[in-house]
């Protein structure tokens, strides 16, 4: 594995500006292809080091998979390697994003956009199941392994517990039955109390000082609300944006009316089928918020702080706590939890993998309860054929042809679009 000081920040430049491009299908799809391309094609981190890393993402608020890439560039080229990761892991999805959003507050919904993504996310369901299926072969390597991914997934997927106590749990029981020895893991260099402190009291700065002076200058306009709104959001989002989506909508729709509910879901819509964390729905309503009251420019400058607030706090959390990763993994107790976490985290990616397949496959898909019990199920009627075929048709470029994700991508945007726009209407 080449050493850190042995990939040139243009190179990392050019890989995570791939990833950034690449990024669909929220964060199991992001982690799959991350996985892809540090792992399995460049050998930048090891197996070990990537699931420990993702582990330790899990634990912190914010986006896992944006978090992850920040992690692997401060690995690779300390701060400013996490800068170049982290920022083009987000800015493709974020240009994407202040693109549909200025469309969409001049002209509405934007169908070409669905039409170009329905084959985007049936590629995106086969990079999923080949990453999961690779990364769980390496994380499951005990039968209490295996018990954790399974409990994970049903206690998401079926009993709708708080991602949080699923974590917690793991790590608890990980660090009991999963602790008797420890990997060995060099440290990048000695963890210094002072320097942890300082690095939060730099990035608490960056991140609170605009607040504060916002606050100050306009304490009830319209950017003061959408900063404090998702500053707030940006720490209580644990497991991902999937976790909060139901509060946001609360509070966007009913408390302050930037959105109504059917602009609300169109914005969840191009937020899932654009590259980019998911949580980067944050930006369109800001921008929806600031455009309502200051126009075209108003929308932009409100997407800008929104980005600011949601994104830099995952700064802080890497940049901080990123050097005790490795000391962790050097604890047995401690290495135990983490391995925990990991084999949990195989059970929460097939959760988010099922929902999603089954949201691109089935037209319908609906909670239904069983006691306690509440199951995310397709009516078998609504099938949509055409994301079947096209996920066939991504299965036999990916994995029967080998083709490069950067070729298959665009191949099968266009598919995509010739279906629902050309062939699907003919068929009616």
């Amino acid at each position: 594995m080449p050493g850190p000081s042995q990939i040139t920040y243009s190179e990392m430049a050019r890989v995570f500006g791939r990833i950034g491009v690449l990024s669909f299908g929220g964060p199991a799809a992001q982690i799959a292809l991350m996985h892809r391309e540090l792992v399995e094609a460049r050998n930048w981190l090891s197996e070990t080091r990537f699931l420990n890393a993702l582990s330790f993402c899990m634990l912190l608020p914010g986006p896992e998979a944006m978090q992850l890439a920040t992690y692997a560039g401060w690995r690779m080229g300390g701060t400013r390697g996490g800068l170049i990761a982290g920022g083009l892991f987000v800015l493709p999805g974020a240009l994407v994003i202040l693109a549909l959003a200025s469309l969409y507050a001049a002209f509405g919904q934007v169908p070409l956009v669905a039409a170009l993504f329905l084959g985007i996310k049936a590629t995106v369901i086969i990079v999923v199941i080949e990453a999961l299926i690779r990364v769980a072969a390496k994380a499951l390597r005990s039968r209490l392994a295996y018990g954790l991914a399974g409990a994970a997934f049903l206690g998401l997927y079926v009993f709708d517990l708080p991602f949080p106590l699923i974590i917690a749990a793991a790590a608890l029981i990980g660090a009991a039955g999963m602790g008797r020895g420890a990997d060995t893991v060099v440290a990048l260099a000695p963890i210094r109390p002072a320097a942890t402190a300082a690095t939060l009291a730099l990035w608490l700065t960056l991140w609170l000082v605009p607040v504060a002076a916002l606050w100050l200058i306009a304490p009830d306009g319209v950017l003061t609300q959408v900063v404090l709104f998702f500053s707030k959001l940006a720490v209580v989002t644990f497991g991902g944006a999937y976790s909060v989506l139901a509060y946001m909508v609360q509070a966007v729709v009913g408390d302050f009316g930037w959105l109504d509910t059917g602009q609300m879901m169109d914005a969840l819509g191009l937020a899932e089928t654009t590259p980019g964390p998911l949580i980067l729905v944050t930006e369109f309503v800001g921008f929806m918020a600031g455009a309502g009251q200051g126009g075209f420019w108003g929308g932009v400058l409100a997407a800008f702080v929104t980005l600011w607030v949601t994104f830099l706090p995952s700064f802080l959390w890497i940049f901080a706590f990123a050097p005790y990763v490795d000391w962790i993994t050097g604890q047995p107790r401690l290495n135990g939890a983490l391995a925990g976490i990991t084999a949990a985290v195989v059970g929460v990616i097939l959760n988010l993998s099922l929902w999603f397949a089954l949201n691109v496959l089935f037209a319908n898909v609906s909670q239904v309860a069983f006691g306690p019990a509440r199951v995310w199920l397709p009516d078998p009627g609504s099938l949509q054929p055409g994301a079947l075929l096209l996920s066939g048709l991504a299965a036999w470029l990916l994995i029967r042809r080998k083709m490069d994700l950067l070729i298959a991508l665009p191949i099968m945007a266009a598919a995509g679009a010739l279906w629902a726009l050309a062939i699907a209407p003919v068929f009616g």
